[in-house]
C-alpha cells in the first residue's frame, strides 16, 4: 500500500475529487494548509502598500491506496489539478506498512 499526498490549489479540489472517483477512490482526507515554494509567497497590495504574503492557502489531499492504483491516482490528480501556472502543487508517495479499520478490525488493503 502507498499513501498519496497531494498539495493543490483550493479551487481545484472538486475536480480532483471527481477525477479520483472515476478511478475508483471513494474516500480521502482533506486538510486546509498554508505554505510556499520557490516563489517564496506572493506580493499583495493593501491600501497602496505592497507586502509579501509568506504562506499561500492550499489544500492537502491524503489517500491510502493499493500499489496497483498508485499510477492511476497520480495521473488523475495531476490532470485535474494542473493549471499550468506556478503553484499548482506537489504529489508525494510514501509506503504504508499497515492499516486497520477500527470498527471491524480488518487489516491491510481490505481496511482501506
Amino acid at each position: 500500500m502507498k499513501k498519496v499526498e497531494a498539495i493543490i490549489k483550493p479551487f481545484k479540489l472538486d475536480e480532483v475529487k471527481d477525477a479520483l472517483n472515476e478511478v475508483g477512490i471513494k474516500g480521502m482526507t482533506v486538510t486546509e494548509v498554508k505554505g510556499f515554494g520557490r516563489t517564496g509567497g506572493k506580493r499583495e497590495v493593501y491600501r497602496g502598500s505592497a507586502y509579501v504574503v509568506d504562506f499561500v492557502p492550499k489544500v492537502k489531499v491524503e489517500i491510502v491506496v493499493p500499489d496497483s492504483l498508485v499510477v492511476s491516482v497520480i495521473e488523475a490528480i495531476e490532470n485535474a489539478a494542473k493549471t499550468g501556472r506556478i503553484g499548482d502543487g506537489k504529489i508525494f508517495v510514501s509506503p504504508v506498512e499497515e492499516s486497520v479499520r477500527i470498527r471491524t478490525g480488518e487489516r491491510g488493503e481490505s481496511a482501506v
